[in-house]
């Protein structure tokens, strides 16, 4: 979702810097550039330190998310990445199932606020799996659901751990360079659904 549907690491990177600091913690690019495709519990732990609870992890990531869903709720529309409703209304005839390690509030935030919801038969979030992407769960999860075999999957992704669990899932990778300008490993790579080269790509497959 992050980085596909909506362009939102600008805000999440807002929001971090600012939640960190309520703490004494100044965050550099470096802590910055490792929560990408990353699930809150893991950047939580990376920021805070190991030793918390689950209790405390939870209420740091409930807090930040609630802090980036003030932020970027009158822009929500505009950050969407440029041709994906488009794209979704194209498409809205086959299984389209959206899988991501985002927290599940900010899943229904999007969703709901920029209408979205009607295109996706199945939404799986980070926490309804084990394993977060890196690993597989979370695409071989989605695709069960919809009923799609692994091969026959096409996974959008902007992050190295996202292209890495859809490679370890078996399936295809679009790359979208919202995030990351070169993204190694995927099929095809465009900046957004605009892109001439995505419809053409998609019907030879």
């Amino acid at each position: 979702m992050d980085g596909v549907i909506i362009n939102s690491n600008p805000w999440h990177r807002k929001a971090w810097a600012e939640y960190n600091r309520r703490f004494g913690i100044e965050t550099d690019e470096a802590m910055l550039q490792r929560m990408y495709g990353k699930r809150n519990d893991d950047i939580v732990r990376d920021f805070f330190g190991a030793h918390l609870t689950d209790e405390e992890v939870h209420a740091h990531g409930a807090a930040k998310e609630q802090l980036y869903r003030e932020m970027i709720r009158p822009a929500v529309n505009e950050a969407l990445v440029p041709g994906v409703r488009e794209f979704l209304g194209r498409h809205r005839h086959l299984p389209i199932g959206l899988a991501t390690n985002a927290e599940r509030a900010n899943v229904d935030f999007v969703l709901d606020e920029a209408h979205l919801r009607p295109y996706f038969r199945v939404v799986v979030d980070g926490h309804q799996v084990p394993n977060p992407k890196p690993h597989p769960d979370i695409y071989l999860r989605a695709a069960e659901q919809l009923g799609t075999a692994q091969r026959d999957c096409v996974v959008f992704e902007d992050s190295f751990t996202g292209i890495e669990a859809a490679r370890a899932a078996g399936m295809a990778v679009v790359g979208v360079t919202t995030t990351h300008d070169n993204l190694p490993g995927v099929d095809l790579a465009i900046r957004d659904f605009h892109s001439p080269k995505l419809e053409l790509w998609l019907a030879n497959r």
